[in-house]
């Protein structure tokens, strides 16, 4: 069928299933070429000779910030592992690529590029049929789930077994594949002493993988193919956190026994305080990690105390604790109230000065909601206690990124953080400048320990932003650092470029090595993120090749190979991924 060739008219809702024949649409009948041209609610040119019985629709795309949006983008909807493979030559064979659609929840374009041509571009949505899991019993125990099953549901079930992960990120209804795209993390971390539970893993979700099943070019073939890898294969490595340079179909990762955690919510405690420098008295930072190992600190811009949450192993529950039978206990983080909407709505506008006055209600609501609804000491599953926001709550941009070092630095680094927030942050509003209106969020987890991995292991994920140096075996540490502000904010984009060139120069040389957090803002130029082509082509690559150990380049090699017609990419990853 002629790529130019005009179609009848219908509605972009409709499903279309296209043979060699005629096609019928949500009900209507229409023929190729020669037939009523292609109608004013499309606007896109349909696939040609697009696979018979797949159906496919013409949707919208918006990503977590909604900075990402797009009308309309030809959407398949996957069946089968056996349709993505079906899809994924057919692109081949047609010039398209190929595009995996979760939930949609992220900051970078590594799905879609704003302002790029999506003309010959295909989104496969994973979640409607992808999504089955299954739990098996075993040493070690794992569980196999679709590409589109949310982590919480694979968690449900795992709980329902008896078993979890000890590391999670707080929102459970990203989709599994779209997490491990990028290495998604949670905020567990040792406590002095503590013995992880075997099955489980402080580091990023990709290290629980014991295998994965990708779409992957065949030579011998001349076509894709769905492919196993194990994670005793020595190319499995490139697959584990892949950033959308291949299409994952199912996947399989190891659990441990379950456990109950204690999740505490302390207000009161002034930054100074909870910040110190290493070694000090006090209500620090570095005394929780050491106490609990678990802990989130949200410091809101212009007030004193921080928001802490400390999550503590307790088989038992405390008195003082509620105990929780499902996640999602901070209602108030999903229902802002007034008292913070309408200062809000004067930071969107942009009165800027009212943001002292925005950050005072939010931290406001935040405490107030703690109390009223009894939510600042809970006690339940690690997941339920784990997952405290979903992916409905307030939009915002993200900048910042991982510090990779050693434990006794926890301390130091977040120090020197806040230090220079604060000292930029009290700069910039000297001068009537309020580029940063929503919190500065610092939360830890170990790296990628190949000592946690229960299986024979081909070595730790190449691309997770928590992989371990090489070279530095101390380095055991991974510091998570963000900043968060609401999108169009005037100034943001040059604070965080500001910002992340402080880190990348701060932590560095034989004290740590710092990372970008794929799902969010990184490569910032002064106006806009994933723009900075020197930070795009060296600095990324660098951050992974020190060391020496060769992992970017091997990865980026073996995604090549099975994707040589890299029709699992766009012009972002191009870029940086070349």
């Amino acid at each position: 069928m002629d790529q130019d060739a005009k179609f009848g008219s219908v509605s972009r809702r409709g499903f279309l299933a296209a043979g060699a024949g005629a096609v019928a649409v949500a009900g209507v009948s229409w023929a190729p070429a020669g037939a009523v041209p292609w109608g004013p609610q499309s606007t896109l040119a349909p696939p040609p000779e697009f696979p018979a019985g797949i159906p496919l629709s013409q949707q919208a795309y918006t990503n977590w910030s909604k900075e990402i949006v797009l009308d309309s983008v030809w959407t398949a909807t996957a069946r089968s592992a056996d349709d993505v493979v079906i899809l994924s030559n057919w692109a081949h064979q047609h010039g398209y690529t190929v595009r995996a659609r979760g939930t949609m929840h992220g900051w970078s374009p590594l799905t879609v590029v704003p302002g790029a041509s999506v003309d010959r571009v295909l989104l496969v949505d994973t979640m409607v049929h992808l999504n089955s899991v299954v739990v098996q019993h075993g040493a070690p125990s794992t569980v196999t789930a679709g590409a589109g099953a949310s982590i919480e549901k694979i968690l449900s079930a795992l709980q329902a077994q008896g078993l979890g992960w000890a590391n999670a990120p707080a929102i459970g209804e990203l989709s599994i594949a779209g997490a491990l795209t990028i290495g998604a993390h949670g905020a567990t971390y040792p406590a002095a002493g503590e013995t992880i539970t075997p099955g489980q893993s402080y580091g990023s979700l990709s290290n629980l993988i014991t295998a994965i099943t990708v779409v992957a070019w065949d030579e011998s073939e001349s076509c894709y193919r769905l492919r196993e890898f194990t994670r005793s294969d020595f190319e499995s490595t490139a697959f584990l956190t892949h950033l959308g340079r291949t299409f994952v179909t199912s996947v399989t990762l190891q659990a441990g026994e379950n456990y109950r955690l204690r999740c505490q919510s302390f207000t009161d405690i002034p930054w100074r305080e909870l910040f110190a420098p290493p070694g000090s008295p006090g209500r620090t930072y570095e005394s929780f990690v050491e106490a609990s190992g678990r802990v989130e600190a949200i410091w809101f811009p212009f007030t004193e105390t921080p928001w802490l949450k400390v999550w503590t192993p307790a088989p038992v529950k405390p008195p003082e604790s509620r105990e929780v039978f499902g996640p999602y206990n901070y209602f108030f983080s999903d229902a802002i109230p007034e008292e913070v909407t309408t200062p809000l709505g004067m930071v969107a506008k942009g009165l800027q000065g009212t943001t002292p006055a925005f950050g005072a209600s939010q931290f406001g609501a935040v405490a107030a909601g703690l109390v009223l609804t009894d939510t600042d000491d809970l006690w339940g599953w690690s997941k339920d206690v784990l997952f405290y926001l979903r992916h409905t709550t307030l939009r915002v941009v993200a900048g910042g990124g991982a510090v990779i070092t050693k434990r006794s630095n926890i301390a130091r680094v977040v120090h020197e953080m806040t230090s220079w927030l604060n000292e930029r942050m009290t700069h910039y509003a000297s001068m009537g400048q309020y580029p940063v209106n929503m919190p500065f969020e610092v939360r830890l987890c170990g790296v990628d320990d190949q000592g946690e991995v229960m299986v024979d292991s081909a070595g730790a994920p190449d691309l997770s932003a928590v992989r371990p140096r090489a070279d530095r075996g101390d380095w055991d540490t991974a510091i998570w650092m963000n900043v968060v502000s609401i999108p169009g904010t005037p100034g943001l984009s040059a604070f965080l470029r500001e910002m992340e060139r402080w880190m990348v120069a701060n932590y560095s040389g034989g004290y740590a090595t710092f990372r970008p957090e794929w799902s969010k803002g990184w490569a910032f130029t002064e106006d806009a993120a994933y723009q900075d082509g020197e930070f795009l082509t060296r600095t990324v690559p660098a951050s992974f090749r020190a060391g020496n150990d060769g992992n970017w380049d091997f990865a980026l090699a073996t995604l090549d190979k099975y994707d040589p017609h890299r029709i699992f990419s766009n012009s972002f990853i191009d870029r940086f991924m070349p």
